[in-house]
């Protein structure tokens, strides 16, 4: 199978793409797969890393005002589409999949304009506009939550499928358990409250845990805390400022980013987290409860529309971007952590939300595409 991928922009849309090139090098060895970006740093070494080729073209989102930068930004983008259509002419795919970004609008429109079989795979509740514009165009759309459905009336064929994810679900042993815990070192009877905001951290989330620690707040319950590496330095010098040592705090583990995070996601009682469609597909993999702070948007909430999927199946509590500040979130923590039920019964409220089997559902949609 001679495959394109276009994605870009943040790895919720690139780690999808991964995903399903792999499931397709895994079930069609003898396949070609590239993938079509814009070359932002992080396409470069997530498909890289992979082990795809990465070719890129202009593909910029617009703001409403109209701006000489907005109109630079337009005219590059029409010359985006030039560049994607020599792209697929030269590599004559059989299929060309879209996972995510204003990349689709360019790759999914001139494949289509080629006759080309289209894909788009949707990972949040709340499609983007791009897959909202190229719904009528797009031979198969694929959508990770089902609510989606309910936002894409015009397309022409929706199927639920989940969203692609490296993550399991492990079966640790109280050995693994303890050994995770002292590796973090943390203590064996305090609830553990998982915090990060993405990987490059979330200024606000961080904000309000900085006052959590400085205040002693968090008697009841330790955190392991990934406030990003771009900010890590940045909260470090805030401790400081206090008095306070980063690598010596009671009931605290801060970290840069967390590279094992599947196995501390299994230890933790409780997350806090941004909700955007990828955390929440692995949440519901490992069956774990979480505050939400969906990260705002002027154009549309997708992460409040992903969020409010498992705050109504109850599996979530959310507390609003604008309204967020050390007093409430450490109070409705508190709230969750001090009802051992409540804990495991979000859990278990998250994992029936879980979709397994993603990859096979979303390579047989494919090849249904294909043979009709």
């Amino acid at each position: 199978m001679k495959v394109v991928i276009a994605a870009a922009g943040t790895g919720g849309h690139i780690n999808p793409g991964i995903a399903i090139a792999n499931k397709i090098m895994e079930e069609e060895p003898n396949s070609e797969i590239i993938f079509i970006g814009t070359g932002k740093e992080i396409e470069k070494d997530l498909v890289s890393k992979a082990g795809y080729e990465l070719k890129t073209i202009d593909a910029y989102g617009f703001s409403k005002k109209i701006t000489i930068e907005n109109i630079k930004k337009m005219i590059k983008t029409l010359k985006g589409f030039k560049e994607a259509k020599n792209i697929l002419k030269k590599f004559n795919p059989d299929v060309v999949i879209g996972t995510g970004g204003y990349i689709c609008g360019a790759v999914i429109y001139s494949a289509h304009s080629l006759k080309i079989p289209t894909v788009l795979h949707e990972s949040n509740a709340y499609p983007g506009l791009a897959v909202k514009m190229l719904a009528k165009k797009t031979d198969l759309i694929l959508v990770g939550i089902k609510e989606a459905k309910n936002n894409l009336k015009k397309a022409n064929k929706i199927v639920y499928t989940g969203n692609p994810t490296k993550v399991k679900k492990l079966n640790l042993t109280a050995n693994d358990i303890k050994q995770i815990k002292k590796d973090l070192g943390l203590s064996e009877e305090l609830p553990i409250v998982l915090v990060f905001g993405g990987s490059q951290g979330a200024r606000v989330i961080n904000n309000a845990i900085i006052q959590i620690i400085k205040k002693k707040m968090n008697q009841n319950y330790q955190i392991v805390w990934a406030v990003g590496q771009n900010q890590y330095d940045i909260v470090k010098e805030e401790f400081q400022k206090s008095g306070l040592d980063i690598d010596k705090m009671k009931n605290t583990k801060i970290l840069p980013y967390i590279y094992n995070m599947t196995e501390v996601m299994s230890i933790s009682d409780l997350v806090v987290a941004r909700s955007g469609a990828m955390t929440l597909t692995e949440l519901a993999i490992i069956g774990k409860p979480a505050i939400f702070i969906p990260l705002p948007s002027s154009s549309a909430n997708r992460q409040e529309d992903n969020a409010r999927v498992f705050e109504k199946a109850g599996a979530a509590k959310l507390i609003l971007n604008n309204d967020l500040n050390e007093n409430n979130l450490n109070k409705e923590i508190n709230n969750i952590i001090s009802d051992k039920n409540k804990v495991k019964n979000m859990g278990m409220a998250a994992n029936k939300m879980a979709v397994y089997d993603v990859e096979n559902r979303i390579y047989n949609e494919i090849k249904k595409l294909l043979n009709n």
